[in-house]
């Protein structure tokens, strides 16, 4: 057993063990099968449970099915009014899958599914090539149990196209160190670039690492590998910088307000909402417009009347805590920390053991990017003050599942000597007393496992210190591994076994400590903890703001017994900012009848809002205000010019987008004009203002 672990894959069999080598490499293929077919069925089973997932992007990827510009440019709705908040790559694959297969669940998730598939093959393939097959097959589990990952394979976020591209970026530059040649550096820029089409700026956290990864381990002089540096930024920017330069040239008359800027500028969102804001906190339409410390009239970040959550002063604001120690905190811990302490104890000690290496030992480069993957990532994480959501920490779990394989497989071949043993050892306590810590944080959630763990992992942990002996390496690899993953595989299990829908959703089962506003019905919806929170009664005020956010008529944030994360009363319900709505039968019906005679068949206040009504008619519906309802577009006059040509037929009330809020923000303007103008009718539970016949002339 211990010669078949120990030996790298390229390693030629010698003939005296050929019938060994045979039966190893069946293991070998057998192993490999099992790890793609699982990841598959993790990805792929009960996935219909998932709904439209985040409505707010299968919308888009509806509308993208429709209209050609629409998927182009990314836009929420078929007439082009308005983009999602990030560039349109990862809408692009599933909005050809439902352009052929039709609009359904798993032709939205199928795609991220499989993509899903495709992070794992390929982490297996690098971890194979510099560590054996067996480091490929650890590294490859890891990625796919690790509960966030798990999660965002099976959503429409575009966490799964990210962390595809991010791993491929990774794989040419390795190549590039191992063979010097330009075309691989050229590559990974590539792979970059259209990372930056799919989360913007997120990707460029990479970038450090590659190229620092490159300059010190890779063949060459030093010269002509910084000058393989340069052609490979300019890769990136020609494969981003196509699109951005398309949308700065095209005609803003022609194209969709791009979501989330409030200047109708892709670099303005690029830099601000989805850039320097996230790390500073001051994002400017985000929901928190008076900055980290809380808006005007105590909104979320904890003013007069706030929620009693941390609030201005504290770092992170209503995202909770800075700090070093933020992801392994009650909302990220259990997402994404299983394994991070393990890694970064085995990942030291193997490049310890590299020692004095040539400075072109690849396992060294492995090791070196993925760590500073890890390290970096996981700081910028940790001190944002900006927006910050538990489901971005999948972007950590390639780098977790990288390390801990790569750090195990140098250690374990060097496990002759009695300290390397002894850091497995340490690793796997580290593990099991962690993985502890964190079941404890669910006591309800099958609570022997804990215990099992814990258990297992000390006796895993006191074997691995004689596990230079053969027959005594199988047991105490065995029992690492069952210490390590038994957690987060059953975080994983529990993910796949739940429905998960909503703009803001956790892996696993719900966990004491959590911040954040409450969930809803229908799905994960969660935010954080303080589940039940943040709801208002009929006409009450949304997320503490004295006096009452909702506006007359139910626009509002929590007016008619709304609440932030979730959608009362099931179907026929508004939505709200982080839930799409559910229409009605009835109201579906309405919506479809003389659609063809209107460009926007409707129109709501905030994104999520206006997805579900547009998902279910199959007809644009106008998100006004965009995601947070905050955008500048329409105007109150380029909505009454649309009214007065017959181009929207309904206005659809209920919206809970935080525009509609302040009065000084066109979606409230647009919100109270059509009240005062326009008679309210009840279908199907929900607000309907006909556009077509006004009260007055």
């Amino acid at each position: 057993m211990s010669t078949v672990l120990d030996r790298p894959a390229s390693t030629p069999v010698p003939p005296e063990a050929s019938a060994s080598g045979r039966n190893a490499h069946v293991w070998q293929h057998v192993s490999l099968a099992l790890l793609i077919i699982g990841t598959g069925v993790v990805n792929l089973v009960n996935l219909s449970a998932n709904g439209w997932a985040n409505s707010f992007y299968t919308a888009a990827i509806q509308a993208g099915s429709q209209s050609w510009k629409a998927w182009f440019f990314g836009s929420s709705d078929m007439a082009n009014s308005i983009t999602v908040d990030k560039p349109p790559a990862a809408l692009w694959i599933p909005g050809l899958s439902v352009r052929i297969f039709g609009l359904n669940p798993w032709s939205v998730l199928v795609p991220q599914a499989l993509m899903g598939v495709a992070s794992v093959a390929v982490l297996y393939l690098i971890s194979k090539k510099y560590f054996g097959h067996w480091a490929g097959i650890l590294a490859g589990t890891v990625l796919a149990l690790t509960p966030v990952a798990a999660m965002m394979f099976r959503f429409d976020n575009p966490e799964a196209l990210l962390i595809l591209l991010m791993i491929a970026a990774v794989w040419a530059t390795l190549k590039a160190v191992e063979d010097g040649r330009l075309r691989w550096m050229i590559l990974a820029g590539v792979f970059v670039g259209f990372g930056f089409l799919t989360k913007q700026l997120q990707v460029m956290l990479i970038v450090p690492p590659l190229a620092i990864t490159y300059l010190a381990f890779g063949q060459r002089t030093w010269l002509t590998r910084l000058g393989h540096l340069v052609a490979a930024l300019g890769a990136l920017i020609v494969s981003a910088g196509w699109w951005i330069l398309a949308v700065e040239l095209w005609p803003a008359s022609s194209r969709p307000w791009i979501g989330g800027s409030q200047n109708n500028s892709i670099l303005e969102l690029t830099l601000g909402y989805n850039g320097f804001g996230r790390l500073n906190g001051n994002e400017t339409g985000s929901v928190t417009p008076g900055g980290p410390g809380g808006g005007p009239a105590g909104a979320m970040g904890g003013g007069p009347g706030g929620t009693g959550g941390p609030g201005g002063g504290r770092g992170g604001g209503m995202w909770g805590d800075t700090g070093i120690l933020r992801m392994f905190e009650p909302a990220q811990g259990g997402q994404i920390a299983w394994l991070i302490p393990t890694a970064l104890v085995v990942g030291i000690a193997a490049l310890v053991l590299i020692g004095r290496s040539s400075r072109t030992d690849l396992r060294r480069a492995y090791l070196a990017v993925w760590g500073l993957w890890l390290v970096v990532t996981m700081a910028v994480f940790s001190f944002m003050a900006g927006i910050f959501h538990s489901y971005y920490t999948a972007a950590l779990a390639p780098a977790v599942a990288a390390v801990a394989a790569g750090g195990a497989a140098v250690c374990w071949r060097s496990r002759d000597r009695l300290w390397v043993r002894i850091v497995l050892a340490a690793g796997v306590w580290i593990a099991a007393v962690w993985g502890f810590a964190l079941l404890g944080r669910s006591p309800d959630f099958v609570p022997w496992l804990r215990w099992l763990v814990l258990v297992v992992g000390v006796l895993g942990g006191l074997v691995m210190l004689v596990a230079h002996r053969p027959y005594l390496s199988a047991l105490a690899l065995v029992t690492a591994v069952t210490a390590a993953l038994a957690g987060p595989a059953a975080y994983t299990i529990d993910t796949v076994s739940t429905a998960k829908q909503g703009s803001i959703i956790s892996a696993g089962p719900r966990v004491e400590g959590e911040f954040g506003p409450g969930g809803g019905p229908g799905g994960d919806g969660r935010f954080g903890g303080m589940r039940g929170g943040m709801r208002g009664g009929p006409g009450a005020g949304g997320m503490g703001m004295p006096g009452g956010a909702g506006m007359p008529g139910g626009i509002g944030l929590s007016g008619g017994g709304g609440q932030l994360g979730g959608v009362e009363g099931g179907p026929g319900g508004a939505g709200g900012l982080l839930m799409g709505s559910r229409p009605s039968a009835e109201l579906v019906a309405m919506l479809r009848s003389d659609a063809d005679q209107y460009t926007w068949v409707a129109a709501a206040v905030g994104s999520n809002e206006a997805s579900g009504y547009q998902i279910e008619s199959g007809h644009s519906v106008m998100p006004i205000g965009g995601f947070n309802g905050t955008d500048p577009s329409p105007t109150l006059q380029q909505f009454q010019k649309l009214v007065s040509q017959k181009k929207v037929h309904y206005f659809l009330g209920g919206g809970r987008g935080f525009g509609s809020s302040d009065t000084t923000r066109p979606s409230a303007q647009i919100a109270q004009w059509v009240q005062d103008n326009f008679t309210a009718t009840t279908v199907g539970g929900t607000t309907v203002y006909d556009l077509t016949a006004p009260t007055s002339s």
